[in-house]
């Protein structure tokens, strides 16, 4: 009995510290990329003391992402190390608000992204394309805000359930009904999953939209240079651009569907399949942030140039 309750104790505790490893590795390297991104970006808007749209969105995005993957980590380190820590009001209903703030900043500033590079890029007719067209880098700043807005009433929303779920478990505990907690913890928290899922399947769509518009009047002006014998130069250019806006969709996708499952797994308590989900999900900032840095010829190339150097300090070293 001694042997078997020693040998589950050795398991939950190299599966803590495998966790935590993997955890730390995603969180290094999703800090790392992107505050590469706002310090590059940054330089330059003290340089040329201005910034376009397109920096602006990546400067919210990138910063969004760092802080994500720093207090990912910090969140993780507690439970992990520490969870008695998450029985301590208001310790858990705190950390439930910031990371949702963060996770729905996120997601709202990519579809902004999103959006952005679809209005700009993409070329259609209809009058009200051609008016946000002609007045996206006003609407910009308007759309960052409503980002942080939205992110905001979610932060409290979830602060608000996430209390009286908490308050409520308690009450029962304290009656004695040991079975009945987990059923009411999942009737109050149901609400937060129904309105978190609903808040990223409307970022989803917004993605999904705009990234299929931009493909086809990519695809389109694609076919009409072909059928013209253009130049090779514009149309690989366009052909590239079409990659990385596929890639910046299935990359979005996988994130929302590990969202979406993480959300339903969690009612179940697997704990397992939660995991392996939330390392998923907690890749998204690191990938994509690298996908737009190599998409971007100024990031590009600042990254190649930092490369070498750093190579050549690891080795003298």
């Amino acid at each position: 009995m001694e042997a078997c309750y020693s040998q589950d104790i050795f398991n939950a505790t190299s599966y803590n510290v495998m966790a935590m490893v993997i955890i730390t590795l995603q969180a290094s390297a999703g800090m790392w990329i992107n505050a590469f991104m706002v310090s590059v970006l940054s330089i330059a808007w003290v340089k040329k003391k201005s910034v376009n749209s397109n920096e602006k969105i990546l400067l919210f995005l990138g910063g969004s992402r760092f802080w994500y993957c720093c207090f990912t980590w910090v969140r993780s380190f507690f439970s992990i190390l520490y969870p008695w820590c998450f029985h301590v009001h208001p310790i858990p209903q705190l950390f439930a608000a910031i990371q949702s703030f963060l996770n729905s900043s996120n997601l709202w500033i990519s579809a902004c992204l999103c959006g952005f590079y679809c209005i700009k890029i993409a070329n259609f007719s209809h009058i009200i394309f051609i008016y946000l067209k002609a007045r996206i880098d006003r609407i910009v700043p308007w759309l960052l805000l409503g980002s942080v807005i939205l992110s905001l009433f979610m932060c409290i929303l979830v602060y608000d359930i996430t209390d009286r779920a908490h308050y409520n478990n308690l009450n029962f505990t304290t009656l004695g009904n040991f079975w009945k907690p987990s059923i009411r913890m999942d009737e109050h928290l149901f609400p937060l999953f129904f309105i978190s899922g609903f808040g990223f399947a409307l970022a989803f769509t917004a993605v999904i939209f705009s990234a299929l518009l931009l493909l086809f009047s990519l695809w389109r002006h694609k076919h009409k240079m072909q059928t013209n014998s253009m130049k090779n130069l514009s149309m690989d250019a366009h052909i590239k651009a079409m990659k990385f806006i596929l890639s910046f969709f299935v990359i979005y996708s996988i994130n929302f569907i590990c969202v979406v499952l993480t959300l339903i797994y969690a009612t179940k308590k697997e704990n397992s399949m939660t995991f392996l989900l939330l390392v998923l999900q907690y890749s998204f900032p690191a990938v994509h942030s690298l996908t737009l840095i190599f998409s971007n010829p100024k990031l590009e190339k600042t990254l190649l140039r930092i490369l070498p150097c750093l190579k050549c300090k690891v080795c003298v070293r």
